[in-house]
Formats: C-alpha cells, sequence, structure tokens
C-alpha cells in the first residue's frame, strides 16, 4: 500500500513519452500478468497499444522516481474518448461488442473509459484514489453526465464466470433508458442462472475490484456478457449516469463538501 506520496503525480499524457509508458504499463499488467494479447501488441518492445490509442486522452499516474527514459515512470492508466471526438475513431471502443444506442441517443454528454490498471506494486491505496480524483476533476472539466467502458472478468471459463454474471443480471441490470446491449449474435445472455440460485456472497467476491467500485457508485450493467478470446477476458459493459450516483459516494470519488 502506497501512502500519500509527494513522487506520485498525475496528468494527462503530455509527449510520446507518456503514452508509451502507459502502453509499457498496460503490457505488463494485461500480456504479462493477465495473459492477454492482440493484433497490435508489440511483444519486442513490450508495449499493448492497439489503433484506438492515438484518438483517447490518457490519465497517466507517475512516480517521478522511476526512470522515464526506459518507459517505467506510469505506474497507473486510464484511457478515455469523449463523445465529441468518437467519430473521429471511428466510433466508441465498446462499439465493437456492444450496440451502444441507448447512450448515442441520449442527448447526453458521453464518456467512454477503458484499459485502466496500476502497477502491481501500486494497488490498494493512495494510487488508485488519485486516479480517480483525476477522472473526476476530467468529468467536471467536461461536464460528463455518463460514464461507461467495457471491464473485464480475467478468463473465459463460464463455469467460474456464471454465478458473478447472473448476479450483475439480476441485481444490476442498467434501466431500459440506459441499457446498452450485445450485437446480436456476439457473446452469451448474463442470466445463466436463476435469481433464486445465486449466492450473493459468493457471487459478490468473484467481482473484479473495478467493477465492485463502479457499483458502490451506483453503476450499471449493459445486457450481455462478450467473450474476447484473444485477450483472455469476459467482459460487460459498465454504465455510470452522474445524476444516478450514491450521493455519499459520490461525494468521495469528487472530494465535494456538503454544508
Amino acid at each position: 500500500m502506497i501512502a500519500n506520496d509527494p513522487n506520485l503525480e498525475i496528468y494527462l499524457a503530455r509527449d510520446e513519452q507518456d503514452l508509451l509508458g502507459a502502453q509499457r504499463l498496460r503490457y505488463r499488467v494485461f500480456v504479462k500478468e493477465l495473459g492477454g494479447d492482440g493484433p497490435l501488441v508489440d511483444h519486442h518492445n513490450q508495449l499493448e497499444k492497439d489503433q484506438f490509442d492515438q484518438h483517447f486522452d490518457h490519465l497517466i499516474l507517475v512516480d517521478r522516481r522511476r526512470d522515464a527514459a526506459q518507459l517505467n515512470h506510469v505506474v497507473g492508466v486510464y484511457r478515455m474518448l469523449r463523445g465529441v471526438t468518437a467519430d473521429r475513431a471511428g466510433g466508441f471502443y465498446s462499439e465493437v461488442e456492444y450496440d451502444l444506442s441507448a447512450l448515442r441517443n441520449s442527448g447526453r454528454k458521453l464518456l467512454e473509459l477503458g484499459r485502466s490498471c496500476l502497477d502491481k506494486e501500486y494497488r490498494g491505496g493512495m494510487a488508485l484514489h488519485l486516479l480517480w480524483s483525476g477522472l473526476a476533476d476530467y468529468v467536471a472539466r467536461h461536464e460528463v453526465e455518463i460514464l461507461f467502458g467495457v471491464a473485464s472478468f480475467h478468463g473465459t471459463n463460464l463455469s467460474t464466470l456464471r454465478e458473478p454474471l447472473s448476479y450483475l443480471h439480476h441485481r444490476h441490470l442498467a434501466p431500459e433508458d440506459l441499457r446498452v446491449r450485445l450485437w446480436s449474435g456476439q457473446g452469451l445472455p448474463a442470466n445463466i442462472m436463476d435469481r433464486e440460485t445465486i449466492d450473493r456472497l459468493s457471487a459478490t467476491r468473484a467481482l473484479p475490484a473495478l467493477i465492485k467500485a463502479y457499483l458502490r457508485l451506483g453503476g450499471f450493467v449493459g445486457q450481455g456478457a462478450y467473450v474476447d478470446q484473444a485477450f483472455n477476458t469476459t467482459d460487460v459493459c459498465l454504465i455510470l449516469d452522474i445524476a444516478r450516483m450514491n450521493p455519499h459516494q459520490k461525494r468521495l470519488y469528487t472530494g465535494e463538501t456538503t454544508k
């Protein structure tokens, strides 16, 4: 756990070195640690990248004690794409897996989040708080109303994922006006088990930390789960409506105080 540390700095990637540092961190986490891969992953230079990177803002957490020349300075990252720039990217990343018509037709300001990760040494403390604070500042500055993006379970073995996926479907399915859906013929329905047969404690224990964090804020999931064999994950689409956020958790997330 990292205590309050003046050497940690949060900012939007400023140059090619910062972007490469983010891609190097993503390689350590998503490829080396979790076994993912993809057509643009650069194994020689140890960079996890794709065709969307050039269109996204990259919120990075930097440890100034680490060597930027060796691309080891980035220890946390969030990749962010606003609705106003999504068309230049050919759409949102999530649209490869999900029909986002419900969000696109809402008329509200959208922000897609993805590729969020922390270096192993920095998990469980101040580093995550700094990332979330930086994200909250970005959301406020651009007056974002809805955040969304795919979040992943490690692995594709549905026998181990059937309970948490079913729990999300029965307990946290997005309301109809925000309910994104898998494209027809892709993925699988998430209501694999009946609601009455789910062990709630077991299901919540199996949820990745990021998904649990968004649920605490009042987040929802879209309909269906996408099995990404190349990335060795099973994905759900998380949706967070700022107007529907849990008031107490919203204050913690945004740093707001009450009178």
